[in-house]
């Protein structure tokens, strides 16, 4: 702890000085970022006796570099972003990883109606440990390719599309049965009112195909799905402190296999911004949706859940953040083979911030946070409790 500290002081020491933040370039801006972080159970164990003397607890240091640029070609703009971390732990060194974040992306425009945008992304993380419980280092590759376009066909029409392609890959062996590709195609039809607001219909399809069946005992689990949606889109402009994005409907999710997983019906995500003052802003979240479970007997769930986040700019250079979360994830019915009928959790986050900028290039922060999980040990969810604190220091040059 002593080393990272005085890590975090000589860093801050030598960005606040004025020649060490000089913008290099207006378009390429190197950064660099020291974090530590004490996480007083690292493993997601649960509350009972444990079942070895390892400490539950860790200190792990974060240590990023990297440089994002945006360049404007015409009407075109190029930007993107390549950053590097090492992560180390000071009991868990096993768990020692480099990680890796590589994006690009192209905003094109062709005349005055046409528009899109083209991206790809990589990222290298170590997998969390909230539904994976094993002591093994499991790094997880995101690989996504996007692409979409919209047509604005009259000055109160619009009409778009779009491809997105995420790949999943995982460097431990025993969990590559998660290893998958989601291919995802939407369109849309949107009315786009004077004030701002917007109205509109979205399709879109999403094919999940993986790589390797899973062993359930002696069966042989294929967990390709296909997922269906019919959507309104809905983004409301109330007021100049008050907005609401909506995008909900039915989905119909069917599987390749064991068919008694399948499920239909209302999913919808909905986002309310509030500022009653500059200094002030409030996002309130709500949610039911299908998701992914990185798990050893799941894969899937229908999560129901809220969040609600603050942020206040106490001065120019402080600023407090705060958020609450609740997320009920539910299993049953997802494989009536395996999972008895009450499978679920329920997850309760909350975190607090604090935000300090000496000088415009250099940001200082600290942050707690506490995750509550209930849930079934049957099924690898079981229940945990975990907090979190952090220091951290950033510059941008």
């Amino acid at each position: 702890m002593p080393g990272a500290l005085g890590l975090l002081a000589g860093l801050v020491g030598t960005l606040c000085c004025g020649s060490a933040v000089a913008a290099i370039s207006d378009t390429v801006h190197p950064f660099v970022a020291v974090t530590y972080s004490h996480d007083d159970n690292l493993l997601r164990r649960g509350d009972g006796p444990p079942v070895d003397v390892a400490p539950r607890g860790d200190n792990l240091k974060q240590v990023q570099a990297g440089l994002s640029f945006e360049r404007p070609i015409g009407r075109q703009i190029l930007s993107g972003e390549a950053k590097w971390s090492k992560v180390s732990f000071d009991h868990y060194d096993e768990f020692n990883y480099d990680g890796k974040d590589f994006l690009a992306a192209l905003e094109w425009h062709v005349a005055n109606h046409v528009e899109g945008h083209l991206g790809a992304s990589y990222n290298q993380t170590l997998t969390p440990f909230t539904d994976f419980q094993q002591a093994e280092r499991n790094l997880r590759v995101q690989h996504r390719e996007y692409v979409d376009a919209a047509w604005r066909f009259h000055p109160s029409w619009r009409v778009r599309g779009g491809v997105t392609r995420d790949r999943f890959s995982y460097d431990l062996p025993s969990q590559r049965f998660n290893e998958r590709t989601e291919l995802a195609t939407e369109g849309g039809l949107d009315y786009l009112a004077a004030s701002g607001s917007r109205v509109g219909v979205q399709l879109r399809k999403l094919k999940g195909s993986y790589a390797s069946r899973r062993a359930v005992g002696t069966l042989l689990v294929d967990n390709d799905y296909d997922q269906n949606e019919v959507k309104a889109n809905i983004y409301w402009n109330y007021s100049g402190i008050t907005q609401l994005q909506l995008l909900g409907g039915w989905v119909e999710r069917k599987h390749a296999f064991l068919t008694l997983r399948d499920a239909s019906g209302f999913n919808a995500r909905a986002v309310v911004t509030y500022a009653p003052t500059g200094k002030l802003r409030f996002t309130g979240s709500g949610w039911r949706e299908f998701g992914v479970v990185e798990s050893t007997l799941v894969n899937n769930s229908l999560n129901n859940g809220a969040s609600l986040a603050a942020v206040y700019a106490a001065s120019a250079k402080v600023s407090v953040n705060a958020s609450v979360r609740r997320e009920q994830r539910d299993f049953s019915g997802l494989s009536g083979v395996v999972l008895p009928d009450d499978a679920s959790d329920s997850t309760r986050s909350t975190t607090l911030g604090l935000s300090y900028q000496p000088h415009r290039a250099v940001t200082l922060g600290a942050s707690l946070s506490r995750d509550v999980r209930d849930g079934s040990a049957i099924i690898g969810t079981g229940s945990y409790r975990a907090n979190v604190v952090s220091f951290n220091a950033s510059a941008q040059f």
